[in-house]
């Protein structure tokens, strides 16, 4: 027997799976690894573990199939060699991998596999000791040099287990490369051209055949990366068209040397073409039961956009072919416009991807650069379709409104053959140019505002609006989603701190003033990380509670529910503290952590003197409301505004002066002298608040009218009113856009009556009913009306008939 102790490997191994060689016992080869599988066993096992044990791998040969799925375990070959992990070397460019330099040991047998995931381990039986063989070790690694070229003989080879057997399938290995070799020094004193000296070498390894091995052609040049990637074309779906483009440019790259710069570039273009999903899509899960309970249990509100979701799954049960929507989400950030579109792919089954659009301005990333140019690559359209994998996911095209434009072209205008269903069956990327059906992918774009999107590129998209949430909508948001978040990234639990909905509310309405709820986000986030602090330190004491320091509105806010009787506490000093209660977070302790309120109501206070009044404004930000003043002064009939206005809100201000001024004996409006002439020796300054914001629009007018009413009669206005409403010379009262933003500013803001156009009326029905509710709608169709409407006890004699003034 030998005095060498033989080696055990242990029962239980993880499995490395390669594809780059086959490693017999007593040989070193280096792998790449980069699969997910392999990723995590060498995270897990290599670099985390300690004992020699850790280090010891089992190294299973794999042939990759194209045909297969990623996620799926590939059949293991059953017999592999155990390793020792000598080196492991990790790099991030251009994406994370590791190389290992391992060494064979000997071989086993797969018993059975214990897991799959993250990798496979297995239960293994040694079959050989290493000790038994010690001058072979040297032959080993030259045959696992020859095994890089015979990939399926060495697997042959690994598989015999006695040594006769092993011999017979060596000898004749070894004689026809010895065969071979002659050949090639005959033949290169021949020749010296070296494509001629590379075409000479590949009938040597047609001729080199192995007792028992396939004789199929294909198979004896699995190893060849070009016959590889010539077999996925022929296997892979692509359309005839394609197909052509695909062989041609095969033929290229066999008589073109590896050293030549376009031999990359062809490889990278057939490589593309292999991988692109050309007939692979996901089935759509078409429960509308089902897609109704998850998209109401990730989104709150926002039931238009429910609707049209659900009316597609409806429409897609009935044809299976229906061509993908291309919806285009507006409204304010922070409403959900982007995490809608992913729930829109969970409700589908499908996959996700998301664009960001926001800055982009060369034409090149939507279409591709064409492969004349060096660094070409494919545009974000189809290079989002390779990382999903199938040709029907659904592409979020996140902020198409910010699109730029630039010397390299206008990627809006390219975006117009993507976004168009009658064209995008047939689009062509500039790298690919072949054609690719992009009509099945489910496109979803969202913006802020559609005033910036070309009209063209609009008219292919349907609009659907998201508008902000009412404070009852974001408390229900607040409690269901952002606070169960929050506590969670900051590692809290609902037993360590608690928020009711009225300091919700008061997050809502005094510290936040947006239309959706990021800035809400922010501030549980802020409350978290106060408290997180608190937790902390109360772990590492060992304090009795002081319950005289635990006084109302004292200390740090920290309001403890003590439920325990004072009977329950015992005499012992370790049973004298309470059970830990959370933390309840009132109004007091908002202001200890998120300082004084920044939004007080100020709306009474500015209107305490007359030539002021509340209008309604819109921006992609959402709704706001909107003070004008006015003053007048001695001078000599001229008219200042100021606020940075744009052209027609300026308009505005002249048109609103002109009207006065024509109806000025009919009000009874004077200026500081008597007369009749409003602008008869008096000047006029009409100034609209935050002046570092720009300020355009017509929908001001009628501000701007009750603003110099109020002025020349001395009456104040109403301070719970606000209004937004065109004017005309006439005094007609024109429609005017984004009355649910502007209505839901005016509920955020406290004001109980909204003058809007008559016009408008139809626009109180996307009004949420609770908002309804809380305010007065007056519709006018003139600005005798509006007046009416503004003051106290109306601005006529006689009140007018036909003011509607209905509580909707």
């Amino acid at each position: 027997m030998s005095s060498v102790s033989p080696i055990q490997i242990p029962r239980r191994l993880p499995l490395l799976l390669t594809n780059e060689g086959v490693l017999l016992p007593g040989s070193t080869m280096r792998t790449s690894v980069d699969s997910a599988r392999n990723l995590q066993l060498v995270r897990s096992r290599l670099l985390k573990g300690t004992s020699l044990q850790s280090t010891i791998l089992g190294v299973i040969p794999n042939t990759p199939d194209p045909a297969s799925d990623a996620q799926d375990l590939p059949p293991l070959h059953r017999i592999g060699t155990a390793a020792l992990a000598v080196q492991v070397v990790g790099s991030n460019w251009p994406k994370p991998h590791y190389t290992l330099l391992i060494t064979g040991l000997c071989r086993f047998q797969i018993v059975q596999v214990l897991k799959e995931k993250p990798y496979p381990v297995a239960e293994v039986e040694q079959l050989d000791r290493l000790e038994e063989f010690p001058n072979t070790c040297k032959t080993r690694e030259e045959l696992g040099e020859l095994s890089e070229q015979f990939y399926k003989y060495a697997v042959q080879i690994l598989d015999a287990v006695s040594l006769e057997e092993r011999f017979k399938m060596t000898i004749p290995l070894l004689v026809r490369q010895i065969e071979g070799l002659k050949l090639l020094q005959k033949t290169r004193k021949h020749k010296q051209d070296d494509d001629k000296r590379v075409i000479a070498i590949r009938p040597i390894r047609r001729i080199t055949h192995i007792p028992g091995a396939l004789e199929d052609d294909d198979e004896d040049e699995d190893n060849d990366d070009i016959v590889m990637l010539e077999r996925k074309i022929r296997t892979s779906s692509m359309p005839e068209q394609a197909h052509k483009v695909c062989d041609k440019e095969i033929k290229r790259l066999k008589k073109m040397p590896q050293s030549m710069p376009e031999y990359a570039l062809t490889r990278n273009y057939l490589e593309l073409m292999v991988e692109l999903p050309w007939n692979k899509s996901t089935t759509d899960r078409l429960d509308i039961r089902a897609a109704r309970i998850l998209l109401d249990n990730d989104h709150y509100a926002m039931e238009k956009l429910k609707k049209r979701v659900l009316e597609y799954l409806a429409v897609r049960q009935l044809k299976n072919n229906l061509k993908g929507p291309i919806l285009c989400f507006v409204g304010p950030p922070g409403v959900g416009k982007t995490s809608v579109g992913r729930s829109v792919a969970k409700t589908l089954g499908r996959e996700f991807h998301r664009i960001a659009l926001g800055g982009v301005c060369d034409q090149s990333d939507i279409r591709g650069h064409r492969r004349t140019y060096v660094g070409s690559m494919p545009g974000r359209i189809i290079n989002g379709l390779k990382t999903v994998g199938v040709n029907n996911p659904v592409f979020l095209l996140d902020e198409v409104d910010k699109l730029g434009k630039s010397l390299q072209g206008d990627p809006a205008a390219a975006l117009l053959e993507v976004l168009d269903p009658e064209q995008n069956h047939n689009f062509t990327d500039h790298y690919l140019n072949v054609a690719f059906d992009l009509s099945q992918v489910l496109f979803i774009a969202t913006a802020n505002t559609t005033a910036t999107i070309p009209p063209a590129l609009l008219d292919r998209m349907e609009i659907i609006q998201v508008p902000g949430y009412t404070q009852e909508e974001k408390i229900e948001i607040a409690h269901r989603h952002l606070i169960p978040k929050q506590l969670e990234q900051h590692g809290l639990t609902p037993q360590q701190i608690q928020i009711p909905q009225v300091t919700t509310l008061d997050i809502i309405t005094r510290y936040t003033r947006e239309a959706g709820v990021r800035s809400l986000d922010r501030k549980f986030g802020a409350i978290c990380r106060a408290v997180a602090v608190k937790v902390a330190e109360g772990q590492h004491k060992e304090a009795k509670l002081d319950h005289s320091d635990v006084a109302e509105g004292e200390g740090c806010r920290e309001h403890i529910l003590e439920d325990a009787k004072p009977e329950s506490i015992g005499d012992t000093p370790d049973l004298a503290l309470p059970p830990e209660m959370p933390i309840l977070i009132d109004f007091h302790a908002l202001k200890d952590i998120l300082g004084p309120p920044m939004y007080e109501m100020e709306v009474s206070e500015r209107l305490s003197q007359p030539g002021v009044a509340v209008g309604l404004a819109w921006t992609p930000l959402g709704g706001e409301i909107m003070f004008v003043e006015a003053s007048r002064m001695d001078g000599e009939g001229q008219l200042t505004l100021t606020g940075q206005l744009g052209d027609v809100m300026k308009e505005s201000a002249h048109l609103a002066i002109s009207w006065l001024r024509s109806n000025a004996k009919k009000y009874h409006l004077t200026n500081a002298s008597g007369s009749f002439d409003l602008l008869d020796n008096t000047d006029i300054h009409l100034h609209f608040p935050a002046g570092a914001v720009t300020k355009d629009g017509p929908s001001a007018g009628v501000t701007i009218v009750t603003c110099l009413a109020s002025l020349f009669s001395g009456r104040l206005v109403r301070s719970d009113v606000a209004m937004t409403g065109e004017i005309t010379l006439r005094g007609l009262v024109l429609p005017v856009g984004g009355i649910k933003d502007k209505v839901l500013a005016a509920h955020r803001a406290g004001l109980k009556r909204v003058i809007i156009p008559q016009r408008n009326e139809k626009d109180l029905e996307e009004i949420p009913g609770n908002v309804r509710q809380d305010l007065s709608f007056v519709t006018a169709s003139c600005l005798d009306e509006v007046l009416n409407a503004a003051f106290d006890g109306g601005f006529t004699v006689s009140t007018r008939p036909g003011l509607l003034n209905s509580k909707l």
